[in-house]
């Protein structure tokens, strides 16, 4: 018969996990700011106008995104530091003396490491969608030099771009792809002190080399009289992967709002696939997070006496590659379509967690 869990030792398993976490994860953050704040300041390095606190505000506002793409190996890390202590100092063979099976002990752990998980979905995961928005429109202004704007919402896409008299805001209902033809156009022209110019009214535009070429359009000007025309051209420097690029990032999206996106892409026209993945890998998350416990568990509770530090060094960085270079590829197929989205996100986590619950039953009696 199983003995209880106590409780004590509960809470001492999971905060002994949770210090160390903690600890793996502020030193990866430190290090991806110090990172990114280098790369932010050699790119801010070509104009004069861009303050040392701003670059630093922008390495701030990028670090929740990048937090959440190390978070699986502070898990995996912080869970091999802290089985490798309780081995070293002898406190786990003193739990298994009073008779309390390895799963009763990894249960902390893991019930912390699940918690984890679904922080990140709620409140990592929103944080750093709101960030990492303001951060690619400082980016967009300050470093890119960027012009034209993109926007999509439920009534369709917008899209704002200079043209030779100041700027022009264009309005699609719908997008065909991948001809990139827009349905139902409106196009609003306004000089370089915003003063409206004029209106295009247009039943279908498309997107062709270095211009919007709207056929039978209608075009509006104030005190003038209606004036139809079979094609209108508007020159513009954009080009079809700029402008998916520019609202397709999925790490803007904020995880409560990312099924209300995938609609409205689908309702636009454009491919969602990527936003589902995205919107499953965190779903999958906790799942993952386990499963990085039951692999650290695997090769750190009986390290070797001879060389055990440096080969446990070598073991996690070759696990951590393992599993993104995995999730990567996964990923990258289900981008692509041969994979379907939930298939593409969930295999990852399923496949470490069958590997580390075989790997725990092979090398432990219970």
């Amino acid at each position: 018969m199983k003995k209880i869990f106590p409780p004590t030792l509960t809470r001492y398993l999971a905060l002994f996990f949770t210090y160390r976490f903690l600890g793996v994860f502020g030193a990866l953050l430190c290090v991806a700011y110090l990172f990114d704040t280098v790369e932010l300041l050699r790119r801010a390095n070509k104009f004069d106008d861009v303050p040392l606190p701003l670059v630093l505000q922008m390495g701030l506002f990028k670090l929740p995104e990048v937090g959440q793409v190390v978070l699986p190996f502070a898990v995996l890390f912080s869970a091999m530091l802290t089985f490798w202590h309780l081995t070293r100092r002898q406190e786990l063979v003193v739990i298994r003396s009073a008779g309390l099976s390895v799963w009763q002990f990894l249960s902390p752990v893991m019930g912390v490491a699940l918690l984890i998980g679904c922080l990140q979905m709620t409140v990592l995961n929103p944080v750093g969608a709101l960030l990492i928005a303001r951060y690619e429109r400082l980016e967009a202004v300050h470093l890119n030099r960027q012009q034209s704007f993109v926007s999509l919402s439920a009534q369709g896409l917008w899209l704002r771009q200079p043209y030779e008299g100041g700027n022009a805001v264009l309005h699609a209902q719908t997008v065909k792809l991948p001809e990139w033809v827009l349905q139902k156009t409106m196009v609003l022209f306004f000089d370089s002190q915003n003063n409206f110019v004029k209106r295009i009214d247009s039943d279908q535009a498309v997107l062709e080399r270095g211009q919007w070429g709207f056929r039978g359009a209608l075009v509006n000007e104030p005190g003038l009289p209606p004036d139809r025309s079979d094609y209108i051209s508007l020159a513009t420097h954009l080009t079809s992967d700029e402008i998916e690029d520019t609202f397709s990032s999925a790490g803007t999206i904020p995880f409560w709002q990312i099924p209300a996106f995938i609609k409205t892409l689908e309702t636009t026209g454009f491919d969602a696939g990527q936003i589902k993945i995205h919107f499953q890998k965190l779903l999958s998350a906790p799942l993952l997070f386990v499963a990085m416990i039951l692999l650290a568990a695997s090769v750190s509770l009986r390290p070797p006496r001879s060389r055990g530090t440096s080969l446990l060094i070598v073991m996690g960085v070759a696990m951590g590659f393992l599993v993104f270079f995995t999730s990567s590829f996964l990923q990258a197929l289900g981008i692509s379509g041969q994979l379907p989205p939930v298939l593409a996100a969930w295999m990852p986590a399923v496949i470490c967690f069958l590997l580390g619950v075989t790997a725990m039953m092979t090398l432990e009696d219970g």
